[in-house]
């Protein structure tokens, strides 16, 4: 029997990337997970459908109140319960790294309406449910930047520095409760959004200087996530609630 065995999973952007790496470890562990992606998840969900309790998955906008509402009730209606949320869907394919007094404002606007309102927008459609059960474990990704910033990459930055925030003052909302929000910030992990992010040789440059930061000498892959986010997603973790995990080999200290 795992940890997780019978609880209701939600994990936003769970259809490809790291996101994709969170559905596939929670379904092992026997619960059922649902996937919240605007992309269609459904290549995924019969990829895993062999699965003991195969996920499921809605196409909805987590810019958008009323999918993201609609998608939530439709959980509760469906299995009951919803133990835990994974905030990982963000806008970060197709970002361009440059000057902050270049950037599109149609570029900032989709950072912030994703990266920061999707992640207000999910946590409070279920913290109703949460503070009624008595318990949920809510797990924000943000990213390692905003520890050290980055040039050229403000819009990212920025919207990443808002869900560390709002996951610290969030904690504070659920006090006397047992539910819990916490934050992890993943380091550059090897992704096809990383892949393209630029130039080859910008991307093998960039590559080169943030290997050279690590104390662990290897990039991040997808799997590197998963530990993090499910200790804080586990009873192991329940005295541990508006803190942040940085996992990204050793380039953020203390």
């Amino acid at each position: 029997m795992s940890d997780f065995a019978g609880q209701v999973i939600i994990i936003t952007g769970g259809a490809q990337g790291i996101g994709r790496a969170y559905v596939e470890a929670f379904v092992q562990d026997d619960c059922q997970v649902v996937i919240f992606d605007i992309n269609d998840p459904s290549a995924l969900i019969k990829e895993l459908g062999g699965a003991t309790v195969p996920p499921v998955g809605y196409i909805v906008d987590v810019t958008n109140q009323d999918q993201v509402q609609q998608a939530v009730n439709s959980v509760i209606r469906d299995f009951g319960r919803i133990d835990v949320l994974v905030n990982n869907a963000a806008f970060y394919e197709g970002l361009q790294l440059q000057p902050f007094d270049q950037i599109s404002e149609k570029d900032w606007d989709r950072s912030m309406n994703v990266n920061v309102k999707g992640v207000w927008l999910t946590c409070s459609a279920v913290a109703r449910h949460m503070r009624e059960r008595n318990y949920g474990r809510v797990i924000n990704i943000s990213s390692n930047v905003v520890f050290m910033g980055k040039p050229n990459f403000l819009h990212y930055v920025a919207s990443k520095g808002a869900v560390w925030a709002l996951t610290n003052a969030m904690s504070r909302e659920f006090a006397g409760t047992n539910v819990t929000v916490n934050c992890v910030a993943p380091g550059y992990t090897m992704t096809e959004a990383t892949k393209n992010m630029s130039e080859p040789d910008q991307v093998a440059e960039l590559e080169r200087q943030i290997l050279s930061a690590q104390s662990v000498q290897r990039l991040l892959e997808v799997d590197d996530m998963v530990g993090a986010v499910q200790f804080l997603a586990s009873e192991r973790a329940a005295m541990i609630t508006g803190q942040t995990i940085v996992v990204d080999g050793g380039v953020i200290v203390g």
